[in-house]
């Protein structure tokens, strides 16, 4: 699995077992997961289990989330890639965009700057035809985010019990 390439403020690696206390502090935060299906964890297992999950899906599918690093201190900030999903939406099989980062690095434009990365690799190394993501519909920053990087508002649809706003772009290669 190769990453995107590094961006002005951003490289982006491989999620290692050694970022488990990295991901606990991400994802133990329950500010982080105001709009996220999965309720914050209580137990560094859990993150181990999740970084465990991703390293396979780079064995399955070539691709997954990768650590995002601030390349002035070589910080964990987070977390954001492609990540191959099925049966969502009425979608068989589609990439997804994501991103999450930890809440001091909220506001920066960081997240904006790793989907852009993930936007090109994904059109320009991958060849993909279209992205898409999501988010809960009352996510305004993430949807804000989602735009910025040129994807489309779609439709709205439930997933887990809660409204999510479905977005696509497509690969201007590939229309």
């Amino acid at each position: 699995m190769n990453p995107a390439p590094p961006t002005n403020r951003l490289y982006f690696r491989e999620l290692l077992p050694s970022d488990d206390e990295n991901m606990f502090a991400l994802d133990s935060d329950p500010d982080v997961h105001t709009y996220l299906w999965d309720p914050a964890v209580t137990d560094i297992e859990d993150c181990r289990k999740t970084i465990e999950r991703v390293r396979k899906q780079y064995l399955d599918t070539g691709i997954g989330r990768v650590a995002v690093v601030l390349k002035e201190n070589n910080e964990f900030i987070g977390w954001a890639g492609l990540k191959k999903e099925s049966n969502i939406n009425g979608k068989h099989t589609f990439y997804d965009i994501g991103y999450r980062l930890l809440q001091k690095h909220w506001g920066n434009g960081y997240a904006t700057e790793a989907t852009l990365a993930y936007i090109d690799y994904g059109f320009h190394v991958l060849k993909l035809e279209k992205i898409n993501a999501f988010a809960y519909t009352t996510n305004g920053a993430s949807r804000r985010v989602l735009e910025k990087c040129g994807l489309r508002y779609i439709e709205n649809f439930v997933f887990d019990g809660i409204e999510a706003a479905w977005y696509e772009i497509k690969n201007p290669a590939a229309v």
